[in-house]
């Protein structure tokens, strides 16, 4: 993939440091991505087009629901761990429990290497775990999982084309098959009124015509 395509990427940066936020938006453009940032995972949240759901009191009640207003398309997420509110690892989790945003591969950045942290991240379904400062030969890391994303996004969008076409075919066959019908039914009806005036002229004619002895006369 050229240059050109992958600029094409676009990551979303969650971090509530101000300077860890212009660190990681600088390396990520010099690699050639679109680039959002954001300070906090509710944010996020809301630019990806979920909103957090305020209501605590029902524990049955979905942590974040869909907001059909706002189409974004981001190919992947970076975010740091230790953010006041929603942690990095929140957001991971919203993200992955969401039907429709959890094909978007998710990165954990933490200034702190702590194993059982970053284990518990990578089973949640982290792509990976950086260890800040970020570098720039981390970053280069990300473009296979969004390549590979990508791959299987459009596979998806190739077989759902693929299922339609069928659909489709069958119902131009459908108006053909009416058209056909509808042509037929009227030739038929043509030729019963063709037939039925012939039948009737033919016993008029019949009718008009002087009888003598069984033997029409001749003028």
């Amino acid at each position: 993939m050229g240059m050109a395509a992958e600029s094409q990427f676009h990551v979303l940066a969650v971090d509530d440091s101000l300077i860890d936020r212009k660190l990681i938006e600088r390396l990520l453009k010099t690699s050639s991505y679109q680039v959002t940032t954001v300070d906090s995972g509710s944010k996020a949240l809301e630019f990806l087009g979920l909103r957090e759901n305020n209501d605590q009191s029902n524990p049955n009640t979905p942590s974040v629901s869909p907001n059909s207003n706002q189409e974004v398309d981001v190919n992947l997420v970076i975010t740091d761990y230790c953010m006041p509110g929603m942690t990095g690892y929140d957001l991971l989790k919203k993200i992955k429990e969401s039907s429709s945003l959890r094909n978007i591969p998710v990165v954990i950045m933490s200034s702190e290497n702590v194993p059982s942290r970053i284990s518990r991240c990578l089973e949640e379904g982290a792509e990976e775990f950086f260890l800040k400062p970020v570098r720039l030969s981390d970053l280069n890391r990300l473009r296979p999982h969004m390549m590979k994303t990508q791959k299987l996004k459009d596979q998806t969008q190739e077989r759902d084309e693929n299922l339609e076409t069928p659909e489709i075919q069958q119902s131009q066959q459908s108006v053909v098959e009416q058209q056909q019908h509808h042509q037929q039914s009227l030739q038929q009806a043509n030729n019963n009124k063709r037939k039925a005036m012939e039948e009737g002229l033919s016993l008029e004619t019949d009718r008009t015509r002087p009888r003598y002895n069984g033997i029409a006369t001749m003028v």
